[in-house]
């Protein structure tokens, strides 16, 4: 399969939508195009028409993935306290929580499990710090305030030996992995390009607020069960720092980002509450739709 194989200049077809990898390995060399610092060309007309009906095909997906999730935003609460608990309660009832991926790591995978879950895992990834500084932009204070803490920490507080994003590369080169995304499942290449559409279109600006959160909130005991896993398999611990940083330091930024971020944006204006939902339920649903997939891959029932 290649990148060319589907084509984001028309509508999606029903035919394309039952079979995803196309159109997936497509958005996601749209995503790394468009962020990809560059220079002018002379097509740049070509180039701005192009992207507009990549776009188009871009906001059809996210519009699908809204669709999914609506069953679950039944009796939503808007008033801030009420939103809060119910946005935190999603540690434990929303989609992918509990899975049993994450003790199947820790406990029983062999090197070969472990490499294949990171090279998917590594392909997905969209760079959390990258989708923060996009999310951040306009924000009201308070919000704009926590979001840039928390790009410091990722940024390793100006220490390039502590920036989060080398860590994981670093993982990525000692076990000689090879994340691309013409070997990675369609499920992790959604994941990737749904918070990348999130972050890079302004009208998901409160739906990015709620994907990252999530984020944050959930991650800590997935990353600790990778680390055990690895630590179990004889990686040697300075290797797989990623995960174990990110065991400890995503408890303390879902704390900040839920009253700082979240609880700050709704109670100024409740009308947020449903697209900050939207957004954390979204990226919930794409990360359990991945850890079912990887499941198969594994034989796990």
């Amino acid at each position: 399969m290649t990148v060319q194989a589907f084509r984001l200049d028309r509508p999606t077809s029903a035919s394309e939508i039952a079979d995803p990898l196309p159109l997936h390995l497509a958005l996601a060399e749209f995503g790394r195009a468009r962020l990809s610092p560059t220079v002018p060309t002379p097509d740049w007309r070509d180039e701005i028409v192009a992207e507009t009906n990549q776009r188009l095909v871009e906001g059809a997906f996210v519009e699908r993935e809204r669709a999914a999730i609506q069953p679950l935003l039944v009796d939503l609460p808007s008033e801030m306290s009420a939103f809060v608990a119910w946005y935190e309660t999603l540690q434990v009832t929303a989609p992918g929580q509990g899975d049993t991926l994450f003790p199947w790591l820790a406990e029983c995978a062999d090197l070969s499990a472990m490499r294949w879950f990171l090279e998917q895992e590594a392909a997905g990834e969209a760079g959390f710090d990258d989708l923060v500084a996009l999310t951040q932009v306009k924000l009201p204070t308070d919000a704009k305030l926590e979001l840039a803490r928390n790009y410091w920490d990722e940024m390793g507080r100006g220490n390039p030996r502590g920036m989060h994003g080398p860590m994981l590369e670093k993982l990525v080169h000692s076990l000689n992995l090879s994340p691309l995304p013409q070997t990675t499942v369609w499920q992790s290449l959604a994941l990737g390009n749904l918070m990348t559409a999130l972050a890079t279109n302004r009208r998901y600006a409160f739906h990015s607020i709620g994907a990252l959160g999530a984020i944050e909130m959930t991650a800590p005991d997935r990353a600790r069960a990778v680390a055990l896993g690895l630590a179990r398999l004889g990686v040697e611990k300075a290797r797989y720092h990623y995960f174990d940083l990110h065991a400890v330091l995503d408890r303390k930024h879902s704390r900040d980002w839920n009253r700082k971020v979240i609880a700050s944006l709704v109670k100024d204006n409740p009308a947020l509450a449903r697209a900050i939902a939207e957004g954390a339920l979204m990226r919930l649903f794409a990360g359990a739709r991945c850890y079912e997939r990887y499941r198969a891959e594994f034989g796990m029932v």
